[in-house]
């Protein structure tokens, strides 16, 4: 469930009779606890409350009802009982069906409440659903409400009105939803005149059986088309007359209205119910545009934490700058006013703007400092110097492209009621202005020189109306010339491997010429390329958030000489960060922000988190592609280890067409058949077999046993089945191998005493690399890794947090996950020279490992390295190794990834006596 879906489930809850003994279990239900999750509850299986009428989910909550009047004494209660310490609950909540009190313990806040009001703090109790939550979503309850009643209107209308779903008519539907969301504001914000003039209007004049619902609102859009003078002759009903004159081509064109039904007409009175004056636009975009899209209907509600991280991008960018300089011009009346011109002039540019959230933030952010200015000065209600048309976006589909540009004149009109007072915000406000300032289309075929042109010329590329988006329009140039452009935004991802030939194509006609190897790039690399271009003719900084992998593996000598080729260098980043949607199943993208700027910057700044999760930020003299403050080196493979640590070989390909194969249950009959063969059959480990604990076996002959073992049928019909598939191979390097069909096509080694087994592709989520420790007679495959009669504490250096570090960093992915490799990953990485008790101390931290994993069977690697469910006593093992591997390359623990990278990063120079790249 998303957090629209929980809003709704516990508003439900509120409006139904309350019952003492079901209210624990249907608060959980509407919390998204599975109903397996809840029976065990209610049977007691899982229920170790000490309070009368309590229910206690551990690591969770600790609920009870109670007799009227006794909701204090059941609280107290619950933050007293040994059960609740004892089971780490983290809230306590009680009430009596009139009032309603609960307490989160880990940071002592506090709900008190009327019963039937405790759906307004659903946001309070998100933990419980598996969503980390952050203080908007506190605050913004009406925003996840007002989306879940949007989507039921919308899906309701769809319903009957299929036609308006179909391409031909999705624009009409998209376009309707806007006017309806503009209406619900304008008559909570005194933009229309009186109290409820477009819910009140719909309600009285409408016939309550919906028959003529869609007449009304299309008289009452026909009338905010129409201007004063023009009214006379319109034919106008009165109470469509006393609606105001909107234009910005809001309500032109078609006024065609879907038919409503009268549950269509009871949900559209009962979202404009709702107080929209809160509304917000900084996200509220992105949720109404994942109500039109099918496709992004399952995220409704989960863009909160996009605010502070999208905040992460444009302070860095230009706000910091601007908030020193307002620190510093003090009270001097002449630098307030050259700051605020200066800011008159800013453009700011999200080239993949979709439902407009950089740009509206960046507006709402700039308006604050402009309004201090102002106090400043002794001017605050001074109508604002900064126009909206120096937020210029771009956007491929139409329905956000309307709702960035619906979203900014909202944030406009909040921040002139803010700074300036409702009656000078409302003087102001219509109507509306017609230029647009969002363009829809494909931004990588784009001239974005035409959309936000450099300083005096003019641009090239609009649309003709603020609602509607051909490209034919007349040109609208900047207001105030001459000032610096921000380039930012969240363009789309889409690894390498997700790519459609549409994207192929604009990736194509971005790289080609530039290198053959573009088709390894993610699609965003697209819009690195096109802001470096930009910033060759005119200045500009440019910062975009990204997978974590265009600054990883493959991709780095791919894309960023091609950017330092066109004289730009990285001016600032921040290092990986979960770019997290608040979906329960905590669903989200690893990301990292990197500013671009031409070369010269002064001062680069590198922001991180530490490994307790407390922001940092660090001067760095220079920002390298893989995130690191280094000279600009590109990794190299090395193809052989020359300082004594265990060769890594690949494992043994097969190649057979699974005849060599045996299952558990194929294994056991062939040996209860023929017994002998047990000496031919050997243990095979597989990623599969390696990671989630999978049974496989394989026949192993040396050639001097090959006669003998075809003496068994199985065996022999098997090793023939092998030379057919090898003899018939498509591929030529295969059907050589023909000749030996007993044996696997590329044996690398085997045991003599044990071996290292190291899988190479594994999941990026866990905290630390898959390895194991595998005895002589088990067969690794060619799906791992391995270190032959390896010293053990290698084994301490694979499996520590500095070596998944560097891994991230240089190795190839496969999708989004870790693919390692023996030259890049094992032999190029940074050892400093180990003494004997260096290695004996490794030692020993690897054989902990091994034992608490031991102590854990039948636990695989899988469930012992799931993020959240990764056991106690195994964290400590790890930490314990990092404890030691750490303090031998710097002599305390790193502080994060990003120092753990850097010291890497120094000694790989090192160690290869590499030169920063040109």
């Amino acid at each position: 469930m998303n957090p629209v879906e929980i809003s709704e489930a516990v508003s439900d809850l509120a409006l139904e009779p309350f019952d003492r003994a079901e209210f624990p279990f249907q608060f959980l239900a509407a919390f998204d606890n599975k109903p397996t999750t809840i029976q065990r509850l209610r049977s007691g299986n899982s229920n170790a409350s000490d309070v009368q009428g309590g229910v206690l989910q551990a690591k969770n909550i600790h609920i009870a009802t109670c007799a009227p009047g006794e909701v204090d004494a059941t609280l107290k209660a619950l933050r007293d009982s040994p059960k609740t310490a004892k089971a780490k609950a983290q809230f306590i909540l009680a009430t009596d069906g009139e009032t309603f009190q609960a307490e989160d313990l880990s940071d002592g806040e506090t709900v008190s409440c009327a019963y039937k009001d405790f759906p307004e703090h659903f946001g309070f109790f998100l933990p419980l659903a598996g969503i980390t939550t952050v203080e908007q979503i506190r605050e913004s309850a009406f925003d996840v409400k007002a989306t879940g009643r949007l989507n039921k209107l919308y899906l309701q209308l769809l319903k009957e009105n299929p036609e308006w779903g179909k391409a031909e008519r999705q624009h009409d539907m998209n376009h309707f939803m806007a006017r309806l969301i503009f209406c619900f504001f304008a008559e909570d914000t005194d933009i229309f005149p009186g109290k409820s003039l477009f819910t009140g209007t719909v309600e009285t004049m409408s016939a309550r059986d919906s028959s003529d619902t869609h007449f009304v609102i299309g008289e009452i859009f026909r009338a905010m088309d129409t201007a004063h003078p023009k009214r006379g002759g319109a034919g106008l009903p009165l109470y469509a007359s006393k609606f105001p004159y909107v234009n910005g081509q809001l309500f032109s064109g078609s006024t065609d209205v879907p038919t409503f039904s009268k549950v269509a007409r009871s949900y559209l009175l009962h979202v404009g119910s709702l107080p929209w004056q809160k509304i917000n636009p900084d996200i509220f975009g992105s949720m109404i545009q994942a109500v039109t899209d099918e496709a992004e209907r399952g995220s409704l509600g989960m863009h909160y934490t996009s605010v502070p991280n999208i905040l992460k991008v444009l302070n860095p960018l230009f706000l910091d700058d601007l908030r020193v300089k307002l620190e510093e011009a003090g009270d001097n009346g002449r630098k307030l006013l050259n700051l605020r011109n200066r800011m008159a002039r800013i453009r700011v540019f999200d080239p993949a703007c979709g439902s407009g959230n950089f740009l509206v933030i960046a507006y709402k952010e700039m308006r604050a400092i402009e309004a201090q200015i102002n106090t400043k000065r002794g001017e605050p209600d001074r109508r604002s110097d900064i126009p909206l048309t120096n937020f210029r976006g771009i956007e491929l589909r139409e329905f956000p492209a309307e709702i960035a540009r619906l979203a900014l004149i909202i944030a406009e009109y909040q921040c002139d009621v803010l700074y300036r007072g409702q009656r000078e915000a409302l003087v102001d406000f219509l109507p509306l202005s017609a230029e647009n300032w969002v363009t829809c289309g494909n931004a990588l075929r784009l001239d974005w020189l035409s959309i936000c042109p450099p300083t005096g010329t003019g641009v090239k590329v609009t649309a003709d109306d603020l609602f509607r988006t051909p490209l034919d329009q007349a040109e609208i140039d900047f207001e105030n010339e001459g000032g610096e452009t921000y380039i930012c935004g969240n363009p789309p991802y889409l690894g390498s491997t997700w790519q459609d030939a549409g994207q192929k194509a604009d990736l194509e006609a971005i790289f080609s010429g530039r290198t053959t190897s573009w088709k390894s790039l993610d699609y965003v690399a697209g819009w690195f390329m096109k802001a470096a271009d930009y910033g060759t003719k005119t200045d500009t900084v440019a910062a975009f958030v990204s997978t974590n992998s265009i600054c990883q593996g493959q991709q780095v000598p791919i894309l960023w000489p091609l950017i330092a080729g066109t004289g730009h260098e990285i001016a600032f980043a921040h290092t990986s960060f979960r770019w997290a949607n608040l979906a329960s199943n905590k669903a989200g993208v690893t990301v990292v922000i990197v500013g671009i700027a031409t070369a010269g910057v002064p001062t680069k700044r590198l922001f991180s988190t530490s490994d307790d999760g407390q922001p940092l930020v660090k001067e760095a003299g220079n920002i390298n592609a893989y995130l690191v403050d280094g000279p600009n080196i590109i990794v190299s493979p090395v193809s052989k280890p020359k300082d004594g640590r265990g060769l890594m070989e690949w494992g043994n390909k097969p190649t057979d067409g699974g005849n060599l194969f045996f299952t558990a249950d194929e294994r056991r009959e062939l040996l209860s058949n023929s017994p002998a063969a047990e000496r031919y059959v050997r243990r095979f480990l597989g990623a599969q077999e390696f990671i989630r604990g999978e049974s496989r076996f394989c026949l192993w002959l040396e050639d001097a046993d090959r006669e003998t073992a075809e003496s068994i049928p199985e065996l022999r019909r098997r090793i023939e089945a092998v030379a057919k598939v090898r003899a018939e191979s498509k591929a030529a390097e295969t059907r050589p191998a023909a000749a030996f069909p007993h044996r696997f096509r590329q044996i690398q080694s085997v045991a003599t005493k044990s071996s290292l087994v190291v899988a190479r592709v594994s999941s990026e989520n866990r905290e630390y690399l898959p390895i194991g420790l595998e005895n002589r007679e088990t067969i690794i495959g060619d799906r791992n890794f391995a270190l032959y009669d390896a010293p053990l504490w290698n084994m301490g250096v694979i499996a520590s947090r500095l070596h998944w570090v560097w891994i991230g960093a240089v190795c190839v992915r496969l999708e989004m996950r870790f693919s390692y490799s023996n030259t890049l990953g094992w032999n190029a990485f940074p050892i400093p020279k180990l003494t004997e008790q260096n290695k004996i101390d490794l030692k020993r931290c690897a054989e902990n490992i091994l034992l608490v994993r031991e102590a854990h069977f039948p636990a695989t690697i899988a469930d012992l390295y799931e993020p959240e469910e990764m056991p106690e006593d195994l964290r400590r093992a790890h930490e314990a190794n990092d404890e030691v591997l750490e303090r031998i390359y710097i002599g305390r623990r790193f502080k994060n990834d990003t120092e753990r990278l850097e010291k890497l990063f120094e000694l790989y120079t090192k160690m290869t006596g590499k030169k920063a790249a040109a």
